[in-house]
C-alpha cells in the first residue's frame, strides 16, 4: 500500500500499517534497552563476582588470625588473656567495621587498643599495688617513650593501615562499578533515539525487505547517538579501571594483605612477650617517672607467672590464593576498560547482526544499497553532525553525569588508597551531579599528586556537591572540597548580581 500514513519509516510503498509501525516502534525500543541491560549484566556479574572472590578471601585472613588468637592465648597467656578478652574481640570488630566502609580512624583504633592492653596487663602484672585510673593516664603517656610492647605496635600500624586501606577501596572499588552499570543502563531512550532504533531495526520489515540487515556504519550511527552519553563514562571508567589495577598490584606486593592481616595475632603475641621480658625495667621507669604507687590491700599476684608465650604460633599463608585473585582481576578489568566505546559496535555486531562494511546490499535507513555518510565519533560532542539521530548535545543527561562524578571521587580514594593514606566513605549515589569525563589523573600517577604524606591519621572526606551542572573535573580538582567549590560559586553569583 501507498505509505502516506508512516511516521518513522520511508514513504514509499510498504507493508505496514499505522498500527503496526507503532508497534514495530514499541517492539524495536523494548528489544534495544533489553540488550543494553543484557550487556550491563555481564559486566555487573563480572565485577561482583571480583569482590565477593576477594571479599571471601579477606574476611577468612580476618576470620583465620582471629580464631588462632582465641585458640592459643589461654595456653600462652593464662589470665593476661581471659581477663582481657574483650580488649581483643573489639579489635577485631573495630578492623570489620572499618574493612566493610564505617567511619572509623584505624591509626586511633589501633593506638586504643594498645592503651587499653596496655593499661590491663600492667595492673595484672603489678597486682600489690593500687593503681588508679589517674596512675595509669600517666604511665600511658609515658608509653611512647618506655616501647613497653617493642617495635610492633609501631610497625603494625604502618602495615596494618596501609593494607586495610588499600583492601577496603579495592573492594569497595568494584561495588562502585557495579552499580554505575546497573544505573546506566537502566536510562531510557530518547524519543529520538526510538525512532531512529525503529527504523534501523523494523522499518526493512515493512519495505518487504525483512531479510536484509543493517549497514554496519548506519547501525554505528544510530548507536552512538543514542549511548552518546554512555560513552562520556568512558575516560573516568577507564580510570576506575586501571587504579583498580595499580591497587591489587600493591594488596599483592607492598600493603600484602595475606603476610600482614594474617599474622596480626602473632604480632600481638610478639607485643606482649616484648611486655614480659621487659617487665621489672619497664615497671621501674613508669615508678620512676610517674611515682611509686600504694600497696594494695589484696595483697598477692593473680598473674599466672608460669605461663609465658611458649607456644607456637603459625600463620598458614595464602598468597598463592591471592596471587590468582589478583591475576584473575587484572584480566577482567583489562578486558572492560573500553566497555562503553565498544558497547556500539558490540551491539550492532552481535545483537543487531549489521552487515559487514563493504556490503552494497544492506539497509541503509532508506532501501536497500551501501551506506555513505561516515562515522560518529564516541560521545555527546561527536553527535553535532549525526546524520540517523538528532541529538541535543547541550543537554547531557544528568544520571550518567552523576555515574561520571561517582567514577571520580572512587578513582580518588583508590588514588589514596595506592600510596597509603586514608579517604573515609560516604554513600554519595545520589546526592551528586557532574558534567563531563574531565582530565583526571593517569593510572601510573593517579593519586601521587593527591598527597605526599602517608599518613592515616585524619582521613579526608569529601563532600559531594548537590547542585547540578558541572562537578569536579581535572586531577588537582579531584582533592579539592566541594564544599570550598561551591562557596566559591555562590560568592561569583553574588558578585554578578552587584556588578548587574
Amino acid at each position: 500500500i501507498l505509505g502516506e500514513h508512516l511516521r518513522i519509516c520511508p514513504q514509499g510503498y510498504t507493508c505496514c500499517t499505522s498500527e503496526m509501525e507503532e508497534n514495530f516502534a514499541n517492539k524495536s525500543r523494548s528489544e534495544f534497552e533489553a540488550m543494553m541491560k543484557e550487556a550491563g549484566r555481564s559486566v555487573q556479574v563480572t565485577l561482583t563476582a571480583q569482590h565477593r572472590s576477594f571479599d571471601s578471601y579477606f574476611q577468612d585472613l580476618l576470620n583465620k588470625s582471629e580464631k588462632a588468637l582465641y585458640d592459643a592465648f589461654p595456653s600462652m597467656y593464662g589470665e593476661l588473656y581471659t581477663q582481657n578478652m574483650k580488649v581483643f574481640k573489639d579489635l577485631y570488630s573495630e578492623l570489620r567495621r572499618y574493612y566493610r566502609g564505617s567511619n572509623i580512624n584505624l591509626e586511633e583504633a589501633l593506638n586504643e587498643f594498645w592503651t587499653r592492653l596496655l593499661e590491663r596487663l600492667f595492673k595484672l602484672m603489678n597486682p600489690q599495688y593500687h593503681i588508679t585510673d589517674e596512675y595509669l593516664d600517666c604511665m600511658v603517656k609515658h608509653a611512647e617513650q618506655h616501647k613497653p610492647f617493642g617495635e610492633v605496635p609501631r610497625d603494625l600500624k604502618v602495615k596494618a593501615t596501609r593494607a586495610f586501606i588499600a583492601a577496603r577501596s579495592y573492594a569497595q572499588g568494584f561495588l562502585v562499578g557495579s552499580d554505575v552499570v546497573k544505573k546506566v543502563s537502566q536510562v531510557s531512550l530518547s524519543h529520538e533515539c526510538t525512532r531512529a532504533i525503529m527504523k534501523l531495526m523494523y522499518c526493512p520489515h515493512c519495505r518487504g525487505m525483512s531479510s536484509v540487515k543493517p549497514c554496519n556504519n548506519y547501525c554505528l550511527n544510530v548507536v552512538k547517538g543514542c549511548l552518546a552519553n554512555q560513552a562520556d563514562l568512558n575516560t573516568e571508567w577507564k580510570y576506575l579501571m586501571d587504579s583498580l589495577v595499580v591497587v591489587a598490584d600493591r594488596i599483592d606486593g607492598p600493603y600484602n594483605v595475606d603476610t600482614v592481616i594474617g599474622t596480626i595475632h602473632m604480632r600481638i603475641a610478639e607485643a606482649i612477650s616484648n611486655l614480659q621480658e621487659n617487665k621489672d625495667s619497664i615497671t621501674a621507669k613508669v615508678f620512676q617517672g610517674c611515682g611509686n604507687p600504694k600497696i594494695s590491700t589484696k595483697g598477692s599476684s593473680s598473674e599466672d607467672k608460669k605461663r609465658r608465650g611458649k607456644v607456637a604460633l603459625e600463620a598458614k599463608s595464602s598468597a598463592q590464593a591471592l596471587e590468582m585473585l589478583v591475576v584473575d582481576a587484572k584480566g577482567n578489568l583489562t578486558a572492560l576498560k573500553t566497555y562503553w566505546i565498544t558497547l556500539p559496535g558490540s551491539l550492532c555486531s552481535k545483537k543487531v547482526t549489521a552487515s559487514s562494511v563493504a556490503d552494497d546490499k544492506c539497509w541503509n535507513g532508506m532501501t536497500k544499497g551501501s551506506y555513505l555518510p561516515e562515522v560518529m565519533g564516541d560521545g555527546l560532542a561527536n553527535q553535532i553532525n549525526n546524520p540517523e539521530v538528532e541529538v541535543d548535545i547541550t543537554k547531557p543527561d544528568m544520571t550518567i553525569r552523576q555515574q561520571i562524578m561517582q567514577l571520580k571521587i572512587m578513582t580518588n580514594r583508590l588514588g589514596n588508597a595506592n600510596i597509603g593514606n586514608d579517604v573515609d566513605f560516604q554513600d554519595a549515589s545520589d546526592d551528586m551531579s557532574g558534567s563531563g569525563s574531565g582530565d583526571s589523573c593517569p593510572d601510573d600517577v593517579c593519586g601521587k599528586r593527591l598527597s605526599k604524606n602517608p599518613s592515616t591519621r585524619q582521613p579526608e572526606t569529601h563532600a559531594i556537591p548537590k547542585q547540578s551542572g558541572h562537578g569536579v573535573s581535572g586531577a588537582s580538582s579531584r582533592s579539592l572540597p566541594s564544599a570550598f567549590l561551591l562557596l566559591l560559586s555562590v560568592a561569583f553569583l553574588a558578585m554578578q548580581h552587584l556588578w548587574r
